[in-house]
């Protein structure tokens, strides 16, 4: 790829940012549907079908959105999201004809924002597609904050920067544990049920499963708590939904 492919996702067409989608699928005919349905909408799609160097073109840092499956040759779906996961903070949607709870789970548990199974609804990836690049580009234009910090004992949110700290280690989370945790800790003993958590994290309304929620509380906890099995900060409230508890 040339210099000038290079720079092909930062090009802006009537003052537009063109966006560029990275499809890592090794079934040419679904990976070029999809490729088909994005580019009537006006994105530009480029298609690996290998694993590894799927992996390296997402380190690229010039797309804006990658959707990945998960039986891939030489590296596997699940292994290329958690890597890349930390590195590249962008949406990365799983399409996969992996059905079980258990896959859907743990796609989301390591850093997917979503996970749709085969067959699919062109247009219903289209839609996820515009609903997680609307919401990423929000998150990007709101990073003032006025906000800097938010402390709940020895729990520090950076909302500018986006980190967060226990007892003054460094936690990793993704992107929507990020944006979980400070809806949440932005609003204490505020009971919100999964429907609610669901529609302003992921914006996605009926699109989407609200098992979603449940993996990333867990997630969550696995993290931020000392027991999570005995939250002290993210608090189920058994038929309501999940508080965020502001002292200890």
């Amino acid at each position: 790829m040339d210099k000038d492919d290079h720079c092909t996702a930062r090009r802006k067409r009537g003052g537009i940012t063109v966006k560029r989608i990275l499809i890592i699928e090794d079934e040419l005919d679904i990976a070029e549907l999809e490729k088909d349905y994005l580019e009537i909408n006006g994105y530009t799609v480029d298609i690996i079908q290998n694993g590894a160097e799927g992996f390296k073109r997402a380190l690229s840092n010039q797309y804006h959105l990658i959707i990945l499956d998960i039986m891939l040759p030489e590296m596997d779906g699940y292994k290329i999201c958690r890597e890349i996961r930390g590195i590249v903070d962008i949406p990365i949607i799983i399409v996969s004809a992996k059905k079980d709870e258990i896959d859907k789970i743990r796609g989301l548990g390591i850093g997917a924002d979503d996970y749709i199974t085969k067959p699919f609804s062109p247009q219903e990836l289209v839609a996820r597609i515009k609903s997680h690049l609307s919401r990423y580009e929000r998150l990007k234009n709101n990073s003032s904050i006025s906000v800097k910090e938010l402390h709940f004992n020895t729990l520090r949110i950076e909302p500018e920067t986006r980190r967060v700290y226990l007892a003054e280690r460094e936690i990793i989370l993704t992107t929507k544990e990020f944006d979980l945790l400070l809806f949440l800790a932005s609003n204490p003993d505020i009971v919100f049920n999964k429907d609610a958590l669901f529609e302003k994290i992921w914006g996605l309304d009926s699109l989407g499963d609200v098992a979603t929620v449940t993996v990333h509380i867990r997630k969550l906890r696995e993290k931020i708590e000392q027991d999570p099995s005995d939250p002290k900060y993210i608090e189920t409230i058994w038929g309501a939904g999940y508080r965020f508890k502001k002292s200890l």
